[in-house]
């Protein structure tokens, strides 16, 4: 991320002032997110919160990780599209195996927010910071 904004920097101070905004603004939009780290999340449900922590890692628009949280630990598996990304893991919850599935939005290069949803059984939001 960071050298592509250096890429955009260098070619604006070498185009000069002719350059329009609005063609900057779709440059730094199509400039890629990158998940890659430990993240701590505050979810909200109609069945109550939670803290979970997620590290990830993304290649190119595949999204890898793990989760550990209320339950338990799982791997996930996602994708990221520019400024949105989705991703599921599977666990236990009551003794049933259920799919927890998040889609969200990336904010800035350490926060993010987005919906949830545990199996059908509950929907909720989360928002996230990165730790490191």
């Amino acid at each position: 991320m960071k050298s592509t904004l250096f890429v955009i920097a260098v070619f604006l101070t070498v185009v000069g002032p002719g350059f329009s905004p609005t063609a900057t603004s779709t440059l730094l939009a199509q400039a890629k997110s990158d998940l890659t780290g430990e993240w701590a999340f505050d979810v909200q449900t109609d069945q109550g919160g939670g803290t979970p922590t997620f590290i990830f890692k993304q290649t190119g628009d595949k999204l890898a990780g793990r989760y550990k949280g209320q339950f338990g630990e799982a791997d996930l598996t996602g994708t990221v599209t520019g400024k949105t990304f989705k991703f599921s893991f599977s666990a236990d919850a009551q003794g049933q195996k259920v799919t927890i599935s998040y889609d969200g939005e990336i904010e800035s290069p350490s926060t993010v927010k987005g919906k949830l949803d545990i199996a059908g059984l509950a929907t909720g939001t989360f928002t996230g910071k990165k730790v490191k």
